[in-house]
């Protein structure tokens, strides 16, 4: 059994220790937010944060979640509804299909935690392994900027 602490909630797994924390979270706790893109940690779909650093869920491992706080985009927002990124997000209209987007939203989210006030660079630089099929780029730098307080 492992001890994983999901979005402030305690969970107990059954789940082998090699199992990557992308599957723990969607089939065996049941959070789908977190998606599954390339399974080789290179696309970015499947972030969430560990003990508050970015992490790519599909080469991170159930083991190496153990008994750390992992928060998920249906997390993010925590008690108060939703985060300044996501209602940035809306505000410009990120998403196009939407499929990339937790993984974006994550990755945006450890990026102000760390930098709360980014440069175009910095945004640029962090975001770049954040794959969008779509090409919402632009619309996901300009949402950035907003929660970061620096609306274009």
């Amino acid at each position: 059994m492992l001890d994983l602490r999901v979005n402030d909630a305690a969970h107990q797994v059954d789940a082998p220790p090699e199992m990557p924390l992308v599957w723990v979270l969607r089939d065996l706790i049941g959070l789908r937010g977190t998606k599954f893109g390339c399974g080789i940690g290179a696309c970015g779909a499947c972030i969430v944060h560990l003990d508050g650093q970015a992490v790519r869920a599909c080469i991170t491992t159930a083991a190496e979640a153990h008994g750390k706080a992992i928060t998920t985009i249906e997390g993010l927002a925590g008690a108060h509804g939703d985060h300044s990124l996501q209602r940035a997000w809306k505000q410009v209209n990120a998403p196009q299909c939407g499929y990339c987007q937790p993984g974006q939203l994550m990755q945006a989210a450890a990026l102000l935690a760390q930098t709360p006030k980014p440069t175009d660079e910095q945004i640029t630089s962090a975001m770049a392994g954040n794959i969008c099929r779509c090409g919402a780029y632009q619309r996901i730098k300009a949402a950035i900027k907003i929660a970061a307080g620096e609306a274009e």
